[in-house]
């Protein structure tokens, strides 16, 4: 995959013939048909919450200072912020405007919001091996002691059929982050996909199942697609601070991102807060690339790579950079899709739902694991083999050093 200068949600493989992604050059104007958080020329600037007496007056006052229009407003409780969203006239440089709000001291953060794309890669031969994943990282033993039950897993994605045959009753908590995107909700590709291999029912004789069944899942939509044949979700740093902010305060044990890009200020804040209180951050990657993308590149994070039924996954360059990155099944699955459906996807977003899920398992039989001592089992377990190299993760084996020599 080919990195982007914007964002890039790691979709899975729905759609035909997309291979990979090219650099994009961003949203150059305002088009009506687009959510107001993907528009083009806006700018986020975050208030510090001890001035929250003089937030309403320093919002007016920062637009008829910079001749900028308030686009937007919301608070982000989690870092203790209200993040404005300002737009820039056209024949006003965006560089200088930034450069001049930041000179404000009464003004924390100020960034561009950035905009996401999605990617998509071909569909898998329809030979593959069907539902090999659980085998191969001996999830369906592990379900015998643990299925993940009552961990809170926050799924930032696109929307997902909650109505799927086999998604039905999974999924406590949804919410949407996207201007207009409820309208389309139950049909984006994506996010059902990622929540079938996370917590697809268990034992109800139809599909699929998940790696962590009885995990408490909420899916919050951060990502659009303009129309349900387009392969691309776009999402923006304006969507994705709401959903991270929105997981971070209502107690989710693991995040589950499938984006990559550049560095972001905002959502860097926000996932430094998550992992301080206990929250595991599991990143899909650029897994071809000399680099693994933001935020997998953040030590705050889990990053994840896909491998496939012959357990062998790639040695990308800079796994040495970034000692807990992990490998787990990622292509050929088969997960859940729209219109009540199943179909073989690839992509490491589809490998990042099984290490959430694993994850999930490892919190049910010791909800007092904190991100860093998961990472080191998950460390522990995925270097093995020839030089130390890089293997996909087997839950038993972790299970039998996590509870002393008792395996599934």
């Amino acid at each position: 995959m080919k990195q982007y200068r914007y964002f890039s949600l790691l979709c899975a493989a729905i759609l035909t013939g997309i291979t990979g992604c090219s650099q994009l050059s961003g949203i150059s104007s305002d088009n009506p048909a687009l959510p107001k958080q993907m528009l083009a020329r806006q700018v986020l600037v975050t208030l510090p919450d001890s001035l929250k007496p003089k937030w309403s007056s320093i919002r007016q006052e920062l637009a008829n200072q910079h001749k900028i229009s308030v686009t937007g407003e919301f608070p982000l409780p989690s870092i203790g912020v209200d993040c404005l969203v300002y737009k820039v006239p056209d024949q006003l440089p965006m560089d200088q405007v930034i450069a001049r709000l930041r000179s404000d001291k009464r003004v924390g953060l100020v960034q561009e919001n950035q905009v996401f794309e999605g990617i998509q890669s071909g569909k898998s031969d329809i030979f593959a091996a069907i539902s090999y994943a659980a085998k191969l990282t001996h999830v369906e033993s592990a379900h015998r002691i643990t299925t993940g039950k009552g961990i809170k897993i926050a799924v930032v994605d696109t929307g997902v059929e909650k109505e799927h045959p086999d998604l039905k009753g999974q999924i406590g908590q949804t919410a949407n982050f996207v201007e207009g995107g409820d309208r389309s909700f139950a049909r984006d590709k994506h996010g059902t996909a990622v929540t079938g291999v996370i917590a697809a029912r268990a034992n109800d004789g139809i599909g699929i199942y998940g790696i962590a069944p009885e995990a408490d899942i909420s899916v919050l939509k951060a990502c659009w697609y303009q129309s349900q044949d387009d392969a691309k979700a776009q999402c923006s740093s304006w969507t994705l601070a709401k959903a991270l902010d929105s997981a971070i305060t209502s107690g989710a044990r693991i995040i589950n991102l499938s984006l990559a890009g550049p560095d972001d200020e905002l959502m860097t804040k926000l996932l430094e807060t998550a992992h301080a209180r206990g929250i595991n951050i599991v990143a899909a990657t650029l897994e071809q690339q000399e680099q693994p993308g933001f935020p997998a590149n953040l030590p705050e994070t889990i990053p994840v790579i896909s491998t496939g039924p012959d357990g062998n996954p790639p040695q990308p360059t800079w796994v040495a950079q970034f000692p807990s990155t992990v490998a787990a099944p990622g292509k050929e699955i088969l997960t859940t899709v729209p219109k009540e459906g199943y179909d073989f996807v690839s992509g490491s977003s589809l490998a990042a739902g099984h290490v959430s899920g694993i994850i999930a398992l490892l919190l049910e039989l010791n909800p007092e694991l904190t991100p860093d001592q998961i990472k080191e089992l998950l460390h522990d377990n995925s270097k093995r083999g020839a030089a130390n190299s890089l293997s996909v993760l087997d839950i038993c084996a972790i299970i039998k050093i996590l509870l002393k020599g008792e395996g599934c």
